[in-house]
Order: structure tokens, then C-alpha cells, then sequence
């Protein structure tokens, strides 16, 4: 199962998410958010990252040609967009896109469907002003629904003593966790970090 660790902003934290099993790293380039970090110094980060992990650029409501650019400059493998974007939209991103999906601000499961197979959906809560990291969790049955659909990867507050009940419940591709490894926004607690991979192993170990 994929584990991506969101809101980096220093190389230690990078590091530890990398060494303790880390598949994706998150690095948020929307200004409003607590964990922004300039793509330059994301780049200086990303350069020194194994081939294996992916680096995974977050934008909100932000130009296409913005996206393009900075997904460019820092060597991203995927964009993660968490604003009100639309399907086509899409078309014009040239890295693998993840799309956060507010559950709480659907009306409809059947909308899932207008995104294509390429997108990978990730479940988050609904907040339109904070735009994720708020570290509350999203409803897991209905999470779960959605799995049953297509592959996603599940956000929302996430922690090392939840993520196995979250994982078991949902089951899902893959999971992306920030606030619930942190110490404060964009500065990870590397104890929690072991905590969380160490809990994520143990869930994939239940028969």
C-alpha cells in the first residue's frame, strides 16, 4: 500500500518519511497553507530523494501553466490538486494527477465517475478555506463506499493510533498522512513518523 507523507518543508523531515518507508512525499505550493515551500527550495529537497520515492507537488485553484511550470522546475512526479478544479482541467496537466475529493461536499457518489481512470481520487475532509492538513478525519464508511468504486488514496486525519482501523475499514490504495505526523505545521515529529509506518506494517501483517 502506497504511504505518502505531506507537508514537507525541511530535508531531515524528507529524510526520516524516506528511511522509515515513505513511497511519496508532499510538497504543498499553495501560499495560504502553513506548510507552503518555495519550489526552489523544494527542488534542493527533491533532487536528493532515491528514484523510488515520488515527489508530489499540492496546488489550490492555481493556473495550469503555474502547475506545468513548477512540476518542471522541481522534478515532480505527480500533482495533487486540492481546489475546486474540474475534469478538464486535466487534460492539460502533464504529470499524473491525484484530486482531492471533499466528501462531505458531494451530493452525488455517481460525480466520482466524471473523473477519468488517469486521476487518482484522494478522500479528504471537506474545508474550504484550509484546504486539508486540518486533521480531522473523514466518515470511513463512506470512504470506504467509494474504494469499493476505484483505487484512492485516504486523507484526513490520519495518526499513528488510528491509520490501522482506517486502513482495515476503507481499504484503500494508499494513504496520506501530515498533521497527524507533526509537531507543528510543516515541522514532522519523527517519533510519530516511526509510530505511523510502525502501525501501517502491523495492519498489513492482520490476515
Amino acid at each position: 500500500m502506497l504511504v505518502k507523507i505531506c507537508g514537507i518543508t525541511r530535508a531531515e523531515d524528507a529524510e526520516a518519511a524516506v528511511e522509515r518507508g515513505a513511497h511519496a512525499l508532499g510538497f504543498v505550493f499553495w501560499p495560504d497553507s502553513p506548510r507552503f515551500i518555495d519550489p526552489n527550495r523544494a527542488r534542493a529537497i527533491v533532487s536528493a530523494l532515491p528514484p523510488f520515492v515520488t515527489p508530489v507537488g499540492v496546488f489550490v485553484n492555481q493556473s495550469s501553466e503555474y502547475v506545468n511550470s513548477v512540476a518542471t522546475l522541481v522534478g515532480l512526479g505527480a500533482v495533487q490538486l486540492h481546489g475546486d478544479e474540474r475534469p478538464p482541467y486535466v487534460a492539460a496537466m502533464t504529470r499524473p494527477v491525484l484530486k482531492a475529493i471533499a466528501l462531505g461536499a458531494l451530493d452525488h457518489v455517481d460525480d466520482l465517475d466524471a473523473w477519468p481512470p488517469r486521476v487518482t481520487l484522494l478522500l479528504d475532509v471537506h474545508d474550504p478555506v484550509r484546504r486539508g492538513g486540518t486533521g480531522r478525519t473523514v466518515d470511513w464508511r463512506s470512504a470506504s463506499r467509494v474504494a469499493a468504486r476505484r483505487p484512492v488514496v485516504l486523507a484526513g486525519g490520519l495518526t499513528p493510533e488510528n491509520v490501522g482501523e482506517a486502513i482495515a475499514c476503507v481499504k484503500p490504495f494508499g494513504i496520506d498522512v501530515s498533521s497527524g505526523v507533526e509537531a507543528s505545521p510543516g515541522i514532522k515529529d519523527h517519533a510519530r513518523l516511526k509510530a505511523l509506518f510502525e502501525a501501517v506494517s502491523t495492519q498489513r501483517e492482520q490476515p
